[in-house]
């Protein structure tokens, strides 16, 4: 069968005639190929528009639509083929596209290689909060950014647990501290450019002190996690504080728990990032990375053996190690996440959290060589 009877401007929900078409064609599961998505999907969303059957095989046009890469339209593409019929590349000019797909061509020109003449000091210094209870979490951050390509990682550890860290972590240097006059006098570091708070912090009241601390400095700061939840009874509060460059890298879970907004994926991203002044990385198979100057980025590259514990917090130490690189914070949350997808397909099934970072290395050198 050939479904062309919608395309990707759909807006509104099939039925007649045409929804009783799909609806058969979807029950009988008769081989389609698609022309341009399939029909009865939205193509600016990936919403499904009432009904819409699966194809094995979608071609389409110039360019990809969001749809094609935004679950659950992606789910329904099949194999995704992009056919020239002669439109020019310049149309884009007029155009003025702002959603994109994930790939090296949106970063690379300003990715942070070493350079033959750099030190550690060049590599950028971030600093990893570290957590009283769960520590795995934490110091999987730490070593993410440290694989990622910072000079300097610090692990700001709880009194209590200091020895722990200590213990276990070599390249990363371990600072103990205790309460919030111990955390802001590490801030008080100047060469620490980079900060990284939620995984493992435990939400409550402390962890909001820590995360209005690490704003309150004006530096590149990423939060997940317990950061962000810790915020869900007072989200303004948290908004507020955003002064500098910022990355927010919730889950749905965590979302909701700040933004109350309606929705596709990639309009609700959107929204948040201008709420809260921040580039916000919503986390899924479909990850969104948006602006808040409207941009936004849609990354397709994530294999399923990434949900596992502990893969969140090794794009937040992704982050955190870009960032005190010197990348901005869109472009920071877009290659921390093409990387990530990356390195856990160089990995394959049987991925764990920790082996991840280890994964890095090959796939940066691969990227270093396509440049």
């Amino acid at each position: 069968m050939v479904d062309a009877i919608f395309g990707a401007g759909l807006s509104r929900a099939v039925d007649g005639a045409a929804g009783a078409m799909i609806a058969a064609l979807k029950e009988r599961k008769t081989p389609a190929w698609a022309v341009d998505i399939p029909s009865g999907v939205d193509g600016a969303s990936g919403s499904v528009r009432g009904v819409a059957a699966p194809a094995e095989v979608t071609v389409t046009f110039f360019r990809k639509k969001p749809g094609h890469v935004l679950f659950p339209g992606r789910s329904l593409c099949g194999t995704i083929v992009l056919a020239d019929i002669g439109i020019p590349a310049s149309v884009l000019e007029e155009i003025t596209p702002k959603t994109f797909e994930n790939a090296p061509g949106l970063w690379l020109s300003r990715y942070p290689w070493p350079s033959i003449n750099g030190y550690k000091y060049m590599r950028g210094h971030a600093l990893v909060l570290g957590g009283e209870e769960i520590t795995g979490a934490s110091r999987l951050a730490a070593l993410s950014a440290m694989h990622v390509g910072a000079g300097l990682v610090t692990l700001a550890a709880p009194q209590p647990v200091w020895t722990v860290y200590a213990t276990s972590l070599t390249g990363v240097m371990v600072r103990r501290f205790e309460g919030l006059e111990g955390f802001s006098a590490q801030l008080a570091d100047k060469r620490i450019n980079a900060i990284a708070i939620g995984p493992g912090a435990g939400a409550g009241p402390v962890t909001r002190q820590y995360v209005m601390a690490a704003l309150a400095t004006k530096r590149a700061v990423v939060l997940d996690a317990d950061a962000l939840t810790s915020f869900a009874d007072e989200p303004e509060l948290l908004f507020r504080a955003v002064s500098g460059p910022c990355v927010l890298t919730p889950h749905e879970g965590e979302f909701v728990r700040l933004f109350d907004f309606k929705g596709d994926k990639l309009e609700r991203a959107r929204r948040a990032a201008v709420k809260s002044n921040a580039v916000v990385l919503l986390k899924g198979a479909d990850t969104v990375i948006a602006a808040p100057d409207g941009r936004a980025i849609i990354n397709s590259n994530a294999p399923p053996q990434l949900a596992t514990g502990g893969s969140g917090d090794v794009l937040t130490g992704f982050v955190a190690g870009l960032l005190a690189q010197g990348l901005d914070a869109f472009d920071a949350a877009a290659a921390a996440a093409w990387l990530h997808g990356e390195a856990a397909t160089q990995m394959g099934l049987g991925l764990v959290a920790e082996k991840l970072p280890e994964a890095l290395p090959e796939v940066l050198q691969r990227l270093k060589r396509q440049r």
